[in-house]
């Protein structure tokens, strides 16, 4: 049974992060807000503080720390690797969503390399910074519709493709890119590949001007028979039809519960913030008074943080069912549908209540609302997540339910 009481070990760590959103991040929050693309140069002592620290086996960074410690005969209940990257994306993204996804080694692709590497390709690139590249001009949400090739060519793989709104795609220093080892064999032959950022045949087409998390590089790349060594697939290279699209798509069991520990992270300074606003203004939010009993903005809050909660307990639920190699597919989508509808809820809903001072510059909620949008749309928009927790409940496959 999961306990809903944190571990004194993941605490602690836990601090550690909330004290750099609130003494690093929060101070230049705005800064980089209105800087789109300037690479935020304070993140270099982090760099150097989480490359020290994997040094001295603290795996705070990189693969190795999105990685469950478990072993495969576990004693009732652990906390491990995916419940640690899961608290730390919470508490780094109550200070910026777009500078945490900013971070060194802190990629997306790096959860993609924990959750289908070997031993060995772990231990080659555990400590790396590793972004992920999926989504293509001609597909979004559907990851099943990869075009991009990989080709064999002696001890080599040959890629070529386009990626588009690939996070940190410029900054990382590797790429996880999905490409179809065989497109006659369908979603069976999409792997995951290793791709360093100074491959030959990679390049950055351009940076994308976004709504939000405009501290965060969103690159589109171009692989021209990009050319990488043959072990930097991502787990087997044998094409297993019976199994179908299942590898690849564990890399989402592991990066959905923290894209939705990011929404947790910044609905909870949206609901921060708010309750202060509401308190200057005299309206007393109370847990003791049936909420039709008081100021309508005091009822709506607690609808908010009630919302809130249940995104919050979902997250935790799918980071440790992960960390205890449970099934948590079905978890997984939960968390993030609640978490990316609850996030932008609470922060455009925090900017609302506020009134004009929600809508200035004044504060940060206006930017906490833009921001929040993409943790509704990436990594499987709100609709792709629902409709697999239909498939999941219903025992319909992608066939039988679209």
């Amino acid at each position: 049974m999961i306990n809903l009481e944190l571990p004194k070990k993941l605490k602690a760590s836990a601090n550690q992060a909330h004290q750099v959103a609130a003494e690093i991040f929060r101070p230049i929050s705005r800064k980089y807000d209105l800087a789109e693309h300037e690479y935020p140069v304070e993140l270099d002592t982090m760099a150097a503080m989480i490359e020290g620290l994997n040094d001295s086996g603290g795996d705070v960074g990189g693969a190795a720390g999105g990685r469950s410690e478990a072993s495969t005969e576990l004693l009732g209940n652990s906390n491990g690797g995916n419940m640690a990257a899961l608290l730390n994306a919470l508490e780094t993204s109550w200070g910026d969503v777009g500078l945490m996804l900013s971070i060194p080694y802190q990629g997306l692709g790096n959860a993609a390399i924990a959750a289908v590497s070997t031993d060995e390709q772990l231990e080659r690139f555990g400590k790396v910074w590793a972004s992920m590249a999926i989504t293509e001009p001609s597909f979004g949400s559907d990851s099943a519709a990869v075009t991009t090739t990989a080709i064999l060519d002696g001890d080599e793989w040959v890629l070529n493709g386009e990626k588009i709104f690939v996070t940190a795609g410029e900054r990382s220093t590797h790429v996880v890119v999905w490409a179809s080892v065989d497109k006659s064999k369908g979603r069976a032959a999409i792997k995951s590949f290793v791709v360093p950022r100074d491959a030959p045949g990679l390049s950055v087409a351009r940076l994308e001007h976004k709504l939000g998390i405009k501290a965060s590089d969103t690159a589109v790349l171009l692989l021209q028979d990009c050319r990488i060594p043959k072990d930097n697939i991502l787990g087997s290279p044998e094409v297993n039809v019976e199994q179908g699209f299942a590898g690849v798509m564990q890399t989402f069991d592991n990066t959905r519960p923290l894209v939705a520990a990011m929404a947790v992270g910044v609905g909870r300074a949206a609901l921060e913030e708010l309750r202060g606003i509401l308190a200057e203004a005299g309206v007393e939010v109370s847990y003791d008074t049936p909420a039709y009993n008081q100021h309508a903005a005091a009822a709506e809050f607690l609808r908010l943080e009630a919302d809130w909660e249940a995104s919050y307990l979902l997250s935790l639920r799918a980071a440790w069912m992960a960390d205890n190699k449970k099934p948590n597919s079905l978890e997984a989508s939960m968390s993030k549908a609640k978490a990316g509808r609850t996030g932008t809820d609470v922060t455009l809903k925090a900017v609302e209540l506020a009134g004009s001072l929600g809508y200035s510059q004044h504060t940060l909620l206006e930017k906490w609302g833009r921001d929040s949008k993409i943790l509704d749309i990436f990594e499987g928009t709100q609709q792709i997540q629902q409709l697999i927790v239909a498939r999941r409940v219903l025992g319909k496959s992608s066939a039988e339910l679209k």
